[in-house]
């Protein structure tokens, strides 16, 4: 029996107007009304949250945003605030996504930083980590890994992660088709688990989630979920069809 509740948390990225994303989140809510041993997150866009958060009111599906900043509030144009997201109706935030990391010049320190205010925002953290093509080719693999929860982490406490979940997204995977073996994917997580467990303690390490991301598919769901430390999933393109999301939240092939 699963320790750990799972999580599947759908990332809308940049997809989806407001219309859309209420008419998808309303559909998806019917979909899995009789879900009940899975957690499950969506994150829209920005400019979605508020409508889609009235969607969700009553229903088992949280809200999440995509990204924020550290800051309180201040003169950073274009960005979003721990505040703004709860104002809006978010209870999670993904950080650190490979995306930001490519595109937008996210490193460790600012997911440092960004972990610390989502832990004092009340924000449940997804904290993305994973290695590139190139780096998984050349056997670094676990360095970089070891390298993202070190410095992602460094000065928390046991105490103050344990709302954190980690994301492994193997970059070479996301949006590309190709997918982590299962076995791929368990070796992966089960490193990252034994990290926690020697920076902080086995307790933190036993109930930390670590999801999967990577071209997550309703006939792929299964086999990664039946790994031992696959505690859930985060989607990205099949969590824009409400019926592929609802497969991969049951667990349906």
């Amino acid at each position: 029996m699963r320790k750990r509740i799972p999580l599947i948390a759908g990332n809308w990225k940049m997809y989806k107007t407001g219309q859309e994303a209420v008419d998808m989140a309303r559909r998806l809510v019917q979909l899995i009304s009789d879900v009940t041993e899975t957690e499950v997150m969506i994150a829209p866009a920005f400019t979605a949250l508020a409508p889609v958060s009235e969607v969700l009111k009553e229903s088992p599906v949280a809200l999440g945003a995509q990204n924020m900043h550290w800051e309180k509030e201040g003169a950073y144009t274009g960005e979003i605030s721990a505040s703004m997201l709860i104002s809006a109706g978010c209870k999670y935030v993904i950080i650190g996504h490979s995306e930001r990391r490519q595109y937008f010049g996210e490193t460790d320190g600012t997911v440092n930083k960004k972990l610390g205010t989502a832990i004092q925002s009340d924000l449940i953290p997804i904290v993305c980590i994973g290695e590139t093509e190139e780096q998984r080719e050349a056997k670094q693999t676990y360095s970089v890994l070891d390298k993202q929860v070190t410095k992602g982490l460094n000065k928390y406490t046991a105490e103050s992660l344990k709302k954190l979940i980690i994301a492994y997204e193997p970059v070479w995977a996301i949006g590309t088709g190709k997918t982590a073996t299962p076995e791929q994917a368990q070796e992966a997580h089960q490193f990252i688990r034994g990290l926690i467990e020697k920076r902080f303690d086995d307790k933190l390490a036993n109930s930390m989630r670590i999801l999967y991301g990577g071209s997550v598919k309703p006939d792929n769901i299964n086999r990664l979920m039946a790994m031992p430390d696959i505690d859930g999933a985060l989607v990205g393109g099949a969590s824009l069809d409400a019926e592929a999301f609802s497969k991969i939240i049951k667990f349906e092939s």
